[in-house]
């Protein structure tokens, strides 16, 4: 009994001040993760993270377009597309920016009947998803191949500035790369969906316990991202 009341007296260690103290709090409680899964967790760590990476590259641009001398070309003619004998500024890239916010609306009710395990109208919606950003892809690529064949390169252009091209590449084509790698995931998790592995519990990548589609909300958030990111990009780099 003295034992057990020596032990019970003891004092805990002191915390920690400043930073190292709020550390030692979210380290040791036990609670502020609880009710978050491993995956959706990771998810968000990897969408902070790729948001530096995207922040920094913009912010680039910014300083890089603010700090030349030569005279910067003129998105709206830049990206103009001729059609019939009318040269329309930016239509291309409207298009691209309707189809791909049009993704988000059909991947937030591919999530919402995963969580009602509804999986032909999940899966079908995932398709569309994939479907609109594979369009999205083809369209950057016909957009790059009409600059390419117009003089772009990353180390110049015919209209002004020679960092215009390196810029358009690096932004565009990280982006588009995010683009390509969500249109894959979508097909494969959407092919999951349709075979039912969620309701069998079927052995393999990204297969969650029986009944639970929360993988489809955790690709719905990469998708929200990159369609987050485009908007950011297309109001500074198309419409500044």
């Amino acid at each position: 009994m003295a034992e057990t009341a020596l032990i019970n007296n003891v004092e805990p260690p002191a915390r920690p001040a400043g930073w190292r103290g709020i550390a030692a709090d979210w380290s040791s409680d036990q609670r502020a993760f609880k009710n978050v899964s491993w995956g959706k967790a990771m998810m968000w760590i990897f969408l902070l993270s790729d948001t530096f990476i995207f922040s920094c590259f913009l912010l680039s641009y910014m300083t890089t377009r603010m700090t030349t001398t030569v005279p910067w070309p003129n998105p709206g003619e830049v990206f103009a597309l001729t059609i019939g004998d009318k040269k329309i500024p930016l239509i291309l890239i409207a298009i691209m920016t309707f189809i791909l916010i049009s993704s988000s609306g059909t991947m937030a009710m591919a999530v919402n009947f995963g969580y009602r395990r509804d999986r032909v109208k999940t899966a079908a919606l995932m398709l569309a998803t994939a479907a609109f950003g594979a369009t999205f892809v083809g369209m950057q690529a016909f957009e790059w191949t009409k600059l390419i064949r117009e003089g772009v390169r990353p180390w110049g252009n015919p209209w002004g500035a020679e960092q215009f091209g390196s810029s358009f590449f690096m932004i565009t084509g990280f982006h588009g790369t995010h683009v390509t790698i969500g249109v894959i995931f979508l097909i494969a998790i959407a092919r999951k969906v349709w075979r039912g592995d969620f309701d069998v519990e079927r052995r393999g990548f990204f297969t969650s316990r029986k009944g639970h589609y929360e993988i489809v909300e955790i690709t719905g958030l990469y998708w929200h991202f990159v369609d987050l990111v485009w908007v950011f990009i297309f109001a500074l780099f198309y419409l500044w």
